[in-house]
Protein backbone atom coordinates (compact mmCIF):
# COMPACT_ATOMS: atom_id res chain seq x y z
CA UNK A 1 0.00 0.00 0.00
CA UNK A 2 1.57 3.55 -0.85
CA UNK A 3 2.50 5.82 1.93
CA UNK A 4 5.52 7.47 0.87
CA UNK A 5 4.36 11.14 0.21
CA UNK A 6 7.90 11.71 -1.97
CA UNK A 7 8.24 8.62 -3.58
CA UNK A 8 8.94 8.65 -7.36
CA UNK A 9 9.39 4.86 -9.11
CA UNK A 10 12.71 3.26 -9.71
CA UNK A 11 12.01 4.06 -13.18
CA UNK A 12 10.50 7.41 -15.33
CA UNK A 13 10.66 8.84 -18.46
CA UNK A 14 13.20 11.72 -19.45
CA UNK A 15 11.69 14.82 -18.81
CA UNK A 16 9.50 14.06 -15.91
CA UNK A 17 11.43 15.24 -12.48
CA UNK A 18 8.39 16.05 -10.16
CA UNK A 19 7.44 13.83 -6.83
CA UNK A 20 4.63 11.75 -6.87
CA UNK A 21 1.47 12.92 -5.06
CA UNK A 22 -0.23 10.89 -2.65
CA UNK A 23 -3.97 10.05 -3.28
CA UNK A 24 -6.96 8.35 -2.28
CA UNK A 25 -8.10 6.42 -5.41
CA UNK A 26 -11.69 7.93 -3.78
CA UNK A 27 -10.78 11.10 -4.92
CA UNK A 28 -9.15 10.38 -8.40
CA UNK A 29 -12.65 8.59 -9.44
CA UNK A 30 -16.12 9.09 -9.45
CA UNK A 31 -18.19 5.45 -9.00
CA UNK A 32 -20.81 4.47 -11.72
CA UNK A 33 -24.31 2.80 -11.69
CA UNK A 34 -23.69 -1.13 -11.45
CA UNK A 35 -26.43 -3.68 -12.26
CA UNK A 36 -27.31 -7.44 -10.96
CA UNK A 37 -27.76 -8.06 -14.42
CA UNK A 38 -26.57 -12.04 -14.90
CA UNK A 39 -26.67 -13.94 -17.58
CA UNK A 40 -30.28 -15.12 -18.57
CA UNK A 41 -30.33 -11.30 -19.61
CA UNK A 42 -28.16 -11.92 -22.75
CA UNK A 43 -29.66 -12.28 -26.06
CA UNK A 44 -28.50 -12.73 -30.11
CA UNK A 45 -30.91 -9.75 -30.87
CA UNK A 46 -29.63 -6.39 -31.59
CA UNK A 47 -31.00 -4.44 -29.14
CA UNK A 48 -28.21 -1.53 -28.68
CA UNK A 49 -27.05 -2.73 -25.13
CA UNK A 50 -24.24 -4.85 -24.14
CA UNK A 51 -22.81 -5.51 -20.82
CA UNK A 52 -20.05 -6.20 -18.69
CA UNK A 53 -19.87 -9.54 -16.73
CA UNK A 54 -17.73 -10.03 -13.62
CA UNK A 55 -16.64 -13.40 -15.44
CA UNK A 56 -16.48 -12.09 -18.96
CA UNK A 57 -13.37 -9.24 -17.09
CA UNK A 58 -11.92 -12.66 -15.09
CA UNK A 59 -12.27 -14.53 -18.50
CA UNK A 60 -10.28 -11.41 -20.32
CA UNK A 61 -13.21 -11.31 -22.65
CA UNK A 62 -13.71 -7.72 -21.25
CA UNK A 63 -10.25 -6.84 -20.76
CA UNK A 64 -9.09 -3.75 -22.97
CA UNK A 65 -12.32 -3.00 -24.96
CA UNK A 66 -11.59 -1.58 -28.16
CA UNK A 67 -14.96 -2.38 -29.39
CA UNK A 68 -18.45 -3.26 -28.61
CA UNK A 69 -18.37 -6.43 -30.27
CA UNK A 70 -15.66 -8.05 -27.18
CA UNK A 71 -19.68 -7.29 -25.07
CA UNK A 72 -22.63 -9.65 -25.00
CA UNK A 73 -25.41 -8.37 -26.45
CA UNK A 74 -28.40 -8.21 -23.45
CA UNK A 75 -32.10 -7.11 -23.55
CA UNK A 76 -32.96 -3.62 -23.99
CA UNK A 77 -33.90 -2.02 -20.72
CA UNK A 78 -33.97 1.41 -18.64
CA UNK A 79 -29.74 1.73 -17.91
CA UNK A 80 -27.17 4.31 -17.45
CA UNK A 81 -24.55 3.41 -19.91
CA UNK A 82 -20.75 3.71 -19.19
CA UNK A 83 -18.57 5.87 -21.55
CA UNK A 84 -15.32 5.87 -23.01
CA UNK A 85 -12.67 6.30 -20.51
CA UNK A 86 -14.55 4.24 -17.36
CA UNK A 87 -13.05 1.46 -15.81
CA UNK A 88 -14.91 -1.86 -14.39
CA UNK A 89 -13.66 -3.64 -11.59
CA UNK A 90 -14.98 -7.09 -11.17
CA UNK A 91 -16.31 -6.49 -6.90
CA UNK A 92 -16.18 -10.94 -6.67
CA UNK A 93 -13.19 -13.50 -7.51
CA UNK A 94 -13.10 -17.06 -6.34
CA UNK A 95 -9.61 -16.25 -4.76
CA UNK A 96 -7.83 -12.80 -3.59
CA UNK A 97 -5.70 -12.36 -6.58
CA UNK A 98 -8.56 -11.65 -9.04
CA UNK A 99 -10.81 -8.99 -6.52
CA UNK A 100 -10.59 -5.83 -8.34
CA UNK A 101 -9.55 -7.36 -11.65
CA UNK A 102 -10.02 -4.59 -14.05
CA UNK A 103 -11.45 -3.64 -18.05
CA UNK A 104 -11.08 -0.22 -19.34
CA UNK A 105 -13.41 0.97 -22.03
CA UNK A 106 -11.09 3.12 -24.40
CA UNK A 107 -13.23 3.92 -27.48
CA UNK A 108 -16.59 5.35 -28.09
CA UNK A 109 -19.13 2.70 -28.02
CA UNK A 110 -22.19 3.07 -30.14
CA UNK A 111 -24.27 0.44 -28.20
CA UNK A 112 -25.18 1.05 -24.96
CA UNK A 113 -22.57 -0.67 -22.31
CA UNK A 114 -24.32 -1.69 -19.34
CA UNK A 115 -21.66 -2.26 -15.72
CA UNK A 116 -23.14 -5.95 -14.86
CA UNK A 117 -23.46 -8.70 -12.11
CA UNK A 118 -21.18 -8.04 -9.29
CA UNK A 119 -18.78 -5.22 -10.87
CA UNK A 120 -17.59 -1.84 -9.90
CA UNK A 121 -18.07 1.22 -12.21
CA UNK A 122 -15.75 4.08 -11.89
CA UNK A 123 -14.83 7.35 -14.11
CA UNK A 124 -11.43 8.93 -13.60
CA UNK A 125 -11.75 12.45 -12.41
CA UNK A 126 -8.52 14.60 -13.85
CA UNK A 127 -6.66 10.76 -13.98
CA UNK A 128 -5.77 8.70 -17.43
CA UNK A 129 -7.31 5.76 -17.43
CA UNK A 130 -4.91 3.79 -18.82
CA UNK A 131 -2.65 4.79 -16.09
CA UNK A 132 -5.26 3.75 -13.56
CA UNK A 133 -5.71 0.09 -15.21
CA UNK A 134 -2.39 -0.45 -14.90
CA UNK A 135 -1.98 0.54 -11.62
CA UNK A 136 -4.79 -1.88 -10.72
CA UNK A 137 -1.97 -5.19 -11.74
CA UNK A 138 0.64 -3.84 -9.90
CA UNK A 139 1.85 -6.46 -6.50
CA UNK A 140 0.55 -3.14 -4.29
CA UNK A 141 -2.66 -2.95 -5.32
CA UNK A 142 -3.34 -6.80 -5.74
CA UNK A 143 -2.19 -6.88 -1.99
CA UNK A 144 -4.69 -4.05 -0.77
CA UNK A 145 -7.26 -6.51 -2.75
CA UNK A 146 -5.88 -9.39 -0.87
CA UNK A 147 -6.39 -6.83 3.01
CA UNK A 148 -9.84 -5.50 2.39
CA UNK A 149 -11.48 -8.05 0.58
CA UNK A 150 -14.13 -10.64 2.90
CA UNK A 151 -15.74 -13.95 2.08
CA UNK A 152 -14.48 -17.15 2.50
CA UNK A 153 -15.51 -19.51 -0.60
CA UNK A 154 -16.26 -16.25 -2.78
CA UNK A 155 -14.19 -12.70 -1.73
CA UNK A 156 -15.70 -9.71 -2.67
CA UNK A 157 -14.52 -5.92 -2.46
CA UNK A 158 -17.23 -2.67 -1.97
CA UNK A 159 -16.62 0.34 -4.08
CA UNK A 160 -16.07 1.90 -0.33
CA UNK A 161 -13.28 -0.50 0.36
CA UNK A 162 -11.61 0.24 -2.72
CA UNK A 163 -11.90 3.48 -2.35
CA UNK A 164 -9.54 3.55 0.66
CA UNK A 165 -6.72 2.98 -1.49
CA UNK A 166 -3.79 4.92 -0.73
CA UNK A 167 -1.70 5.52 -4.50
CA UNK A 168 1.59 7.73 -5.53
CA UNK A 169 0.41 9.38 -9.06
CA UNK A 170 2.14 12.11 -10.74
CA UNK A 171 1.02 14.42 -13.29
CA UNK A 172 -1.64 13.78 -15.60
CA UNK A 173 1.37 13.99 -18.57
CA UNK A 174 3.53 11.22 -16.76
CA UNK A 175 0.50 9.40 -16.13
CA UNK A 176 -0.39 9.65 -20.14
CA UNK A 177 3.05 8.73 -20.59
CA UNK A 178 2.88 5.66 -18.38
CA UNK A 179 -0.45 4.36 -19.68
CA UNK A 180 0.73 4.87 -23.47
CA UNK A 181 3.62 2.79 -22.96
CA UNK A 182 2.17 0.14 -21.72
CA UNK A 183 -0.57 0.04 -23.63
CA UNK A 184 2.13 -0.19 -26.40
CA UNK A 185 3.29 -3.39 -24.56
CA UNK A 186 -0.18 -4.71 -24.07
CA UNK A 187 -0.95 -4.11 -28.37
CA UNK A 188 2.44 -6.20 -28.66
CA UNK A 189 0.65 -9.03 -26.92
CA UNK A 190 -2.26 -9.12 -28.30
CA UNK A 191 -0.90 -9.06 -31.72
CA UNK A 192 1.04 -11.93 -31.04
CA UNK A 193 -2.03 -13.42 -29.59
CA UNK A 194 -3.95 -13.10 -32.51
CA UNK A 195 -1.13 -14.37 -34.91
CA UNK A 196 -0.98 -17.39 -32.55
CA UNK A 197 -4.50 -18.27 -32.28
CA UNK A 198 -5.24 -17.74 -36.25
CA UNK A 199 -2.21 -20.22 -36.70
CA UNK A 200 -3.80 -23.16 -34.34
CA UNK A 201 -7.43 -22.42 -36.15
CA UNK A 202 -4.88 -22.66 -39.48
CA UNK A 203 -3.00 -26.06 -38.32
CA UNK A 204 -6.92 -26.95 -37.01
CA UNK A 205 -8.46 -26.70 -40.46
CA UNK A 206 -5.38 -28.42 -42.18
CA UNK A 207 -5.65 -31.05 -39.91
CA UNK A 208 -8.61 -32.21 -41.41
CA UNK A 209 -8.06 -31.64 -44.64
CA UNK A 210 -4.87 -33.02 -45.30
CA UNK A 211 -5.41 -36.67 -43.24
CA UNK A 212 -8.14 -39.31 -44.91
CA UNK A 213 -11.71 -38.45 -43.26
CA UNK A 214 -13.82 -41.52 -42.63
CA UNK A 215 -14.59 -43.45 -45.34
CA UNK A 216 -12.02 -41.86 -47.42
CA UNK A 217 -8.62 -42.93 -49.13
CA UNK A 218 -7.20 -39.72 -49.60
CA UNK A 219 -7.24 -36.24 -48.05
CA UNK A 220 -8.89 -33.32 -49.74
CA UNK A 221 -5.42 -31.53 -49.73
CA UNK A 222 -2.51 -32.98 -51.19
CA UNK A 223 0.97 -31.46 -51.98
CA UNK A 224 1.48 -31.42 -56.02
CA UNK A 225 3.26 -34.61 -56.96
CA UNK A 226 1.69 -37.21 -54.81
CA UNK A 227 -1.42 -38.93 -56.04
CA UNK A 228 -2.67 -42.30 -55.58
CA UNK A 229 -4.67 -43.92 -52.95
CA UNK A 230 -3.34 -44.25 -48.87
CA UNK A 231 -2.90 -47.47 -47.69
CA UNK A 232 -5.12 -48.57 -44.72
CA UNK A 233 -2.96 -50.24 -42.06
CA UNK A 234 -3.43 -50.38 -38.41
CA UNK A 235 -0.98 -48.53 -35.88
CA UNK A 236 0.39 -51.79 -34.59
CA UNK A 237 2.14 -52.70 -37.80
CA UNK A 238 4.03 -49.77 -38.00
CA UNK A 239 5.05 -49.12 -34.49
CA UNK A 240 7.23 -51.01 -31.72
CA UNK A 241 6.28 -50.67 -28.41
CA UNK A 242 8.73 -49.19 -25.77
CA UNK A 243 9.37 -49.97 -21.88
CA UNK A 244 7.62 -47.86 -19.60
CA UNK A 245 8.14 -47.17 -16.26
CA UNK A 246 5.53 -46.66 -13.53
CA UNK A 247 7.85 -43.47 -12.57
CA UNK A 248 5.93 -40.49 -10.26
CA UNK A 249 6.97 -37.21 -8.94
CA UNK A 250 8.55 -38.59 -6.08
CA UNK A 251 11.67 -40.30 -8.27
CA UNK A 252 12.60 -36.13 -9.40
CA UNK A 253 15.17 -34.52 -8.44
CA UNK A 254 17.41 -31.34 -8.68
CA UNK A 255 20.48 -32.87 -8.99
CA UNK A 256 22.59 -33.41 -12.01
CA UNK A 257 22.36 -37.18 -12.55
CA UNK A 258 21.78 -38.00 -16.58
CA UNK A 259 18.26 -39.16 -16.39
CA UNK A 260 14.98 -37.41 -17.05
CA UNK A 261 11.58 -38.58 -17.80
CA UNK A 262 7.75 -37.79 -19.14
CA UNK A 263 5.52 -37.93 -17.00
CA UNK A 264 1.89 -37.95 -18.25
CA UNK A 265 1.12 -35.00 -16.53
CA UNK A 266 3.71 -33.33 -18.41
CA UNK A 267 2.17 -34.30 -21.65
CA UNK A 268 -1.48 -33.12 -20.77
CA UNK A 269 0.12 -29.52 -19.47
CA UNK A 270 2.17 -30.08 -22.70
CA UNK A 271 5.51 -29.10 -20.48
CA UNK A 272 6.38 -33.05 -22.83
CA UNK A 273 4.96 -32.05 -25.89
CA UNK A 274 7.72 -31.08 -29.51
CA UNK A 275 10.75 -31.84 -26.86
CA UNK A 276 13.98 -30.62 -28.61
CA UNK A 277 16.42 -30.25 -25.92
CA UNK A 278 16.76 -32.46 -22.52
CA UNK A 279 15.78 -29.33 -20.64
CA UNK A 280 12.09 -29.26 -21.28
CA UNK A 281 11.71 -32.28 -18.70
CA UNK A 282 12.48 -32.80 -14.89
CA UNK A 283 15.44 -34.47 -13.93
CA UNK A 284 15.06 -38.05 -11.91
CA UNK A 285 17.17 -40.38 -9.53
CA UNK A 286 19.75 -42.61 -11.24
CA UNK A 287 17.96 -45.94 -12.25
CA UNK A 288 18.23 -49.19 -13.99
CA UNK A 289 16.32 -47.77 -17.29
CA UNK A 290 16.20 -48.32 -20.84
CA UNK A 291 16.01 -45.12 -22.52
CA UNK A 292 14.35 -43.12 -25.04
CA UNK A 293 15.68 -42.12 -28.39
CA UNK A 294 15.20 -39.49 -31.16
CA UNK A 295 12.19 -39.49 -33.08
CA UNK A 296 10.11 -42.11 -30.35
CA UNK A 297 6.92 -40.95 -29.53
CA UNK A 298 5.42 -41.10 -25.98
CA UNK A 299 1.71 -40.88 -25.24
CA UNK A 300 -0.21 -40.31 -21.91
CA UNK A 301 -2.06 -43.80 -21.16
CA UNK A 302 -4.94 -41.99 -18.77
CA UNK A 303 -6.90 -38.76 -18.74
CA UNK A 304 -9.38 -36.78 -16.59
CA UNK A 305 -11.75 -36.74 -19.74
CA UNK A 306 -11.68 -38.46 -23.06
CA UNK A 307 -10.39 -35.69 -25.38
CA UNK A 308 -6.90 -36.45 -23.37
CA UNK A 309 -6.77 -40.13 -24.12
CA UNK A 310 -3.56 -40.90 -26.01
CA UNK A 311 -2.16 -37.24 -26.17
CA UNK A 312 1.07 -37.64 -27.56
CA UNK A 313 5.08 -36.08 -27.31
CA UNK A 314 7.97 -36.52 -29.75
CA UNK A 315 11.66 -36.42 -28.94
CA UNK A 316 13.24 -34.21 -31.95
CA UNK A 317 16.64 -34.10 -31.07
CA UNK A 318 19.94 -36.57 -30.50
CA UNK A 319 19.11 -36.61 -26.50
CA UNK A 320 22.34 -36.17 -24.45
CA UNK A 321 21.05 -37.48 -20.85
CA UNK A 322 18.73 -41.04 -20.85
CA UNK A 323 15.07 -39.84 -21.65
CA UNK A 324 12.77 -42.45 -20.10
CA UNK A 325 8.96 -43.06 -20.53
CA UNK A 326 7.58 -42.27 -16.87
CA UNK A 327 4.22 -42.93 -15.35
CA UNK A 328 0.93 -43.80 -16.86
CA UNK A 329 2.55 -43.66 -20.57
CA UNK A 330 2.64 -45.28 -24.00
CA UNK A 331 6.07 -45.15 -25.56
CA UNK A 332 6.52 -46.21 -29.24
CA UNK A 333 9.04 -46.12 -31.92
CA UNK A 334 8.15 -45.97 -35.60
CA UNK A 335 9.26 -48.69 -37.96
CA UNK A 336 9.68 -47.26 -41.68
CA UNK A 337 7.00 -44.20 -40.77
CA UNK A 338 7.75 -40.38 -39.99
CA UNK A 339 7.77 -39.80 -36.44
CA UNK A 340 5.80 -35.79 -37.39
CA UNK A 341 3.96 -37.68 -39.54
CA UNK A 342 2.32 -39.74 -36.48
CA UNK A 343 3.02 -37.36 -34.03
CA UNK A 344 0.17 -35.18 -36.18
CA UNK A 345 -2.04 -38.05 -37.14
CA UNK A 346 -2.68 -38.29 -33.01
CA UNK A 347 -3.96 -34.98 -33.06
CA UNK A 348 -6.76 -35.16 -35.54
CA UNK A 349 -10.32 -35.38 -34.77
CA UNK A 350 -10.72 -39.05 -36.04
CA UNK A 351 -7.78 -40.56 -33.60
CA UNK A 352 -9.44 -38.69 -30.93
CA UNK A 353 -12.80 -40.12 -31.95
CA UNK A 354 -11.14 -43.44 -32.13
CA UNK A 355 -9.69 -42.79 -28.57
CA UNK A 356 -12.94 -41.81 -26.80
CA UNK A 357 -14.37 -45.13 -28.49
CA UNK A 358 -11.72 -47.65 -27.18
CA UNK A 359 -10.76 -45.90 -23.96
CA UNK A 360 -12.11 -47.39 -20.49
CA UNK A 361 -12.67 -45.75 -17.20
CA UNK A 362 -15.36 -43.62 -14.99
CA UNK A 363 -13.54 -40.79 -13.46
CA UNK A 364 -9.95 -41.50 -14.77
CA UNK A 365 -10.41 -42.82 -18.65
CA UNK A 366 -7.56 -44.91 -19.85
CA UNK A 367 -5.59 -46.66 -23.32
CA UNK A 368 -3.67 -49.86 -23.48
CA UNK A 369 -1.43 -50.09 -26.46
CA UNK A 370 -3.41 -53.31 -27.09
CA UNK A 371 -6.61 -51.05 -27.74
CA UNK A 372 -3.65 -48.36 -29.55
CA UNK A 373 -2.61 -50.57 -31.74
CA UNK A 374 -6.22 -51.23 -33.14
CA UNK A 375 -6.33 -48.11 -34.83
CA UNK A 376 -6.70 -48.11 -38.38
CA UNK A 377 -5.40 -45.19 -40.47
CA UNK A 378 -4.68 -44.21 -43.99
CA UNK A 379 -1.01 -44.01 -44.58
CA UNK A 380 0.85 -42.89 -47.58
CA UNK A 381 4.33 -43.10 -49.09
CA UNK A 382 6.99 -42.18 -46.89
CA UNK A 383 8.27 -39.20 -48.93
CA UNK A 384 4.43 -37.81 -48.37
CA UNK A 385 4.67 -39.07 -45.02
CA UNK A 386 7.83 -36.60 -44.74
CA UNK A 387 6.08 -33.60 -46.31
CA UNK A 388 2.91 -33.45 -43.85
CA UNK A 389 5.00 -33.93 -40.82
CA UNK A 390 7.28 -31.03 -41.89
CA UNK A 391 4.50 -28.79 -43.05
CA UNK A 392 2.78 -29.29 -39.71
CA UNK A 393 6.44 -28.84 -37.80
CA UNK A 394 6.80 -25.92 -39.50
CA UNK A 395 3.50 -24.49 -38.23
CA UNK A 396 4.00 -25.70 -34.89
CA UNK A 397 7.28 -23.56 -34.80
CA UNK A 398 5.55 -20.13 -36.16
CA UNK A 399 3.26 -20.65 -33.26
CA UNK A 400 6.01 -21.66 -30.62
CA UNK A 401 7.54 -18.68 -31.91
CA UNK A 402 4.35 -16.84 -31.07
CA UNK A 403 3.85 -18.24 -27.81
CA UNK A 404 7.70 -17.34 -27.09
CA UNK A 405 7.28 -13.75 -28.04
CA UNK A 406 3.70 -13.36 -25.87
CA UNK A 407 5.45 -14.77 -22.80
CA UNK A 408 8.40 -12.04 -23.06
CA UNK A 409 6.23 -9.44 -23.62
CA UNK A 410 4.60 -10.40 -20.61
CA UNK A 411 7.60 -10.92 -18.44
CA UNK A 412 8.45 -7.49 -19.60
CA UNK A 413 5.09 -6.00 -18.54
CA UNK A 414 5.82 -7.81 -15.28
CA UNK A 415 8.79 -6.15 -14.50
CA UNK A 416 8.18 -2.82 -15.73
CA UNK A 417 4.84 -2.98 -13.70
CA UNK A 418 7.56 -2.91 -10.75
CA UNK A 419 9.58 -0.31 -11.54
CA UNK A 420 7.32 2.13 -12.69
CA UNK A 421 4.79 2.22 -10.35
CA UNK A 422 5.13 3.41 -6.71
Amino acid sequence: MATDKNAVPEIRFKGFTDAWVLRRLGDAVEKQKSYSLSRDVETTDTTGYRYIHYGDIHKQVADIITHDEQLPMIKAGDYIPIVQGDLVLADASEDYTGIAEPCVVLHTPNDKIVAGLHTIAIRPIDTNSLFLYHLFHTDGFKKFGGHVGTGLKVFGITFTNLAKYDMNIPTLPEQTSIGTFFRTLDSCIEINQRKHDNLKKLKAAYLQQMFPQAGESVPRVRFEGFTGEWTTVKLGDVVEKLKSYSLSRDVETKDMTGYRYIHYGDIHKQVADIISSDEQLPRIKIGDYIPLQQYDLVLADASEDYVGIAEPCIILHDPKERLVAGLHTIAIRPIGTDSLFLYHLFHTDGFRKFGGFVGTGLKVFGITFTNLSKYEMGLPSLEEQTAIGEFFHKLDTQIITHEQKIEQAKQLKAAYLQKMFV
